[in-house]
């Protein structure tokens, strides 16, 4: 609910003008709720319009996506690349590749990136991007052309000093080879452009554990500081199976947990003696193949069709790393019944705003993605940082970094939320201690008439 006239004016103008993105206005009013002392106390937002120009994007890039598939039939694709907001640093945000991506849902992504990446401390601003092109069931030579096609157009918006994209979901380091490849015989330069490469061009050790790690990093200092615990001899539930989820259920077993279910989108496995995580790498990253196959190696792990009802399974901690609205108000409740102590999101906005809401009315520990699961751009940063050296850090290096990061994340989100609220509210934590950042620049870097 939104009581401040300003902010309530700026939300209602976009709810008219966007009413057809929801996923857009979902991210922009949980964000925008919890803003409103900070507007209180500060007149120059509105007097200089901040949040109006915050709410929308620098720059929307929509653009046709034409290649030819294995059977030499010409296909059609939508590329997006949203350069939301550049106060701090340049564009920094991933590429999308999946049949849900639209232009609602990369602005969210956009929106969210800018917040999470003013978290950091380091010098990123917010983008994100993609398409509807879906990889799944694709030949490498079918993603390979996709990937140049979609490069062919995107490379003229982005540069070291100017966007930089990575990976998502559906882009991993295929993908990003392929396209860092065509944008190199496209722009004649061997820069850092892209993150999340293979090492052998200029990636980063621990770039793919990054997010998942980070996640397990963050809920760890959470669950010390607020619970006085720690991942130790608790059971753990994780939604997806993909990148995110695999490396968070790594950490989280290195941490003393133990995994007992994960998913796709076709279901979830239960496994109550520990997920397998070497299986589960096998089958996802492998084989590309769909997770009931778990079912093969393990007769005594059981599978569930409906990939949502994983909530239901009982857990000390649960990590949302899937794609965004999985976890719904009934998933919420299951949790806060079954005794659950600490929701961390790995994946972006998994959680429903009436989940939110249950998290926040209950005992349960509730981080958002945009803290938790920052350590996949933060190590992007730190990609960038060893480009522009032309150094490579060891993964130990890296990694320590990262936690750092991660431990300073939660310390900003924390101190922000006793300083506005409770400093239970890690939700209003973030999105303030992101938005601070950004505003002021934004006040200092004046306004384009």
């Amino acid at each position: 609910m939104i009581n401040n006239n300003y902010v309530k004016n700026v939300y209602d103008s976009l709810c008219c003008k966007y009413s057809h993105e929801k996923e857009f206005l979902q991210a922009v009013q949980e964000v925008l709720e919890t803003l409103e002392p900070v507007v209180e106390k500060d007149p120059q937002i509105e007097k200089l319009g901040i949040l109006e120009r915050m709410v929308e994007p620098e720059r929307m890039i929509t653009f046709r996506v034409s290649w030819v598939d294995d059977s030499g039939k010409v296909q059609v694709n939508t590329g997006y690349r949203c350069q939301f907001n550049s106060a701090i640093g340049p564009y920094k945000g991933g590429l999308r590749f999946h049949p849900s991506v639209n232009q609602s849902v990369i602005k969210f992504l956009g929106f969210e990136q800018t917040f999470k990446n003013s978290l950091t401390g380091l010098a990123m601003g917010g983008g994100k991007g993609g398409s509807d092109f879906d990889p799944k069931g694709k030949s490498d030579m079918e993603v390979m052309r996709f990937c140049q096609s979609y490069m062919n157009e995107l490379y003229r918006h982005i540069g070291q000093f100017t966007d930089v994209p990575a990976g998502d979901i559906g882009v991993g380091k295929r993908e990003v080879g392929y396209m860092y490849g065509q944008y190199k015989r496209l722009a004649n330069e061997f820069t850092g452009v892209f993150t999340g490469k293979p090492v052998e061009f200029g990636g980063s050790l621990a770039r793919t554990e990054a997010t998942g790690y980070g996640l397990c990093y963050f809920t760890e200092k959470m669950l010390k500081t607020l619970k006085n615990t720690t991942f130790d001899d608790k059971k753990v539930v994780i939604s997806g199976s993909g990148n995110v989820a695999i490396y968070a259920a790594q950490k989280a077993i290195q941490l003393g947990a133990k995994v007992v279910a994960m998913s796709d989108s076709s279901g979830y496995i239960y496994h109550k003696f520990g997920i397998d995580l070497d299986v589960i790498k096998e089958i996802k990253e492998v084989k590309r193949g769909r997770i009931k196959e778990y079912l093969n190696y393990y007769k005594n792990a059981e599978y569930v069709e409906n990939c949502r009802d994983i909530w239901t399974v009982p857990c000390d901690i649960a990590l949302p790393c899937a794609t965004q609205n999985e976890l719904d108000e009934n998933g919420a409740k299951a949790l806060v019944a079954n005794g659950c102590i600490a929701v961390a999101e790995g994946a972006n906005m998994p959680s429903t705003p009436e989940a939110v809401e249950v998290f926040l009315n209950s005992d349960i520990l509730y981080a958002p993605g945009k803290a938790s699961n920052a350590g996949g751009v933060a190590t992007s940063g730190l990609e960038m940082s060893q480009n522009s050296l032309r150094l490579a850090w060891s993964f130990d290096e890296v990694d320590m970094r990262l936690k750092d990061i991660m431990e300073n994340i939660f310390d900003t989100v924390y101190q922000t939320s006793k300083k506005y609220s409770d400093g239970k509210n890690l939700v209003a934590g973030a999105n303030i201690a992101g938005f601070v950042k950004v505003c002021e620049a934004m006040k200092q870097q004046g306004v384009a008439y």
